[in-house]
């Protein structure tokens, strides 16, 4: 399970605003990607830490800058200072254990929304808190750690294909939170694949370590419904708000989004329904094979109830047995002994007990 629980614990007592980053903490360099484009071309830049942010509020260009690396408190408050965020919002971007949601400054939208993934390795879900700030002429985009799964946008915007390059920022962010949908499928799917193992290990040899699997699914479901029922709200809000910043040709597309969020959401309770009767079938399977080996052991014990008499019956020590002085008494009970166990066997074959 490798979706961990952050404390916010450090926060405690301090006033409303207050910039404190909840999260794991890093000590290498923030990356600043600054990518400035409209229908004609686009711009490029990586950025030092150091840099004078200035509000990019006159530009016709839309301005896009992601920030990989929320430790870097006194990096957040300036770029918030340079764009003009209030400071409830900067206290959300740095706090890593936020709720997804969407807040309306009037001049610009705010959004927290989690990303997903599948790691292989580990067989489990990992997660990374996304923050975006949807201005007039800006996005800025907030993310614990470097790499992502915009890759594929920032190809679309270099190569000048599709819409990206003709519309504003609203449209970037609508692309943006697209992809984040579009992971929770692909990790839902790997998702899919596991429970389809786990179904065929626990009806052919399941063990404690299998239920441990079958609770860890459990939570990463929990998580995945937890984050994509407010992102189907936050989406909701876009469509429906009365923000200037979301253009009607943009409305379009949110909606086909809130689609896509209801597939997710329907995908995610029929695993958690599943992964439920998963628990079931491997209390029937533990029942099941503890059936199996008490009607065996019965099915000894019965053999041998008839051979234990005869072996009783001649192991008494009286001194008149008319047996006792036979020649030929040993080999007989023993035979005795064998077709009694012979005709109990085929009579068990016979029931179908065996």
């Amino acid at each position: 399970m490798a979706l961990s629980r952050k404390k916010s614990s450090v926060k405690a007592g301090l006033p409303p605003g207050t910039l404190v980053h909840v999260g794991e903490k890093k000590t290498e360099k923030v990356r600043i990607r600054l990518i400035e484009y409209d229908e004609q071309g686009i711009r490029e830049t990586d950025l030092d830490p150091g840099h004078d942010f200035s509000s990019p509020g006159e530009r016709p260009s839309v301005t896009w800058i992601n920030i990989d690396g929320l430790w870097d408190v006194g990096l957040i408050e300036r770029v918030g200072l340079a764009f003009g965020l209030h400071s409830l919002a900067l206290e959300d971007i740095v706090n890593t254990n936020q709720r997804p949601k969407l807040d309306d400054y009037e001049d610009y939208l705010f959004l927290v929304s989690k990303m997903i993934s599948y790691d292989p390795s580990q067989r489990s879900l990992q997660s990374e808190q996304l923050s975006i700030v949807l201005g007039k002429h800006f996005l800025l985009t907030f993310q614990e750690k470097p790499g992502d799964i915009f890759d594929p946008i920032r190809q679309r915007l270099r190569n000048g294909k599709g819409r990206v390059r003709k519309m504003g920022p609203d449209y970037l962010a609508y692309a943006l939170l697209d992809a984040v949908v579009d992971s929770y499928f692909l990790a839902l799917e790997n998702v899919g694949e596991d429970i389809e193992d786990l179904e065929d290990e626990i009806l052919k040899n399941p063990g404690t370590s299998t239920v441990q699997r079958v609770h860890g699914l459990k939570l990463d479901l929990l998580f995945v419904r937890k984050s994509v029922w407010p992102l189907r709200e936050i989406i909701s809000g876009m469509e429906r708000g009365e923000s200037d910043l979301v253009e009607r040709k943009t409305i379009l597309f949110l909606r086909d989004l809130y689609d896509h969020t209801i597939q997710v959401i329907d995908t995610v309770e029929t695993y958690r329904d599943t992964v439920t009767g998963l628990l079931d079938i491997y209390l029937s399977s533990l029942s099941n094979k503890l059936n199996e080996i008490m009607k065996v052991l019965t099915i000894i014990a019965t053999l041998f109830i008839p051979l234990t008499f005869i072996a009783g019956i001649y192991g008494m020590n009286f001194k008149f047995m008319p047996e006792l002085e036979w020649k030929w008494g040993y080999p007989l009970v023993i035979l005795l002994m064998v077709i009694v166990g012979a005709i109990m066997l085929a009579w068990f074959r016979k029931k179908r007990l065996m």
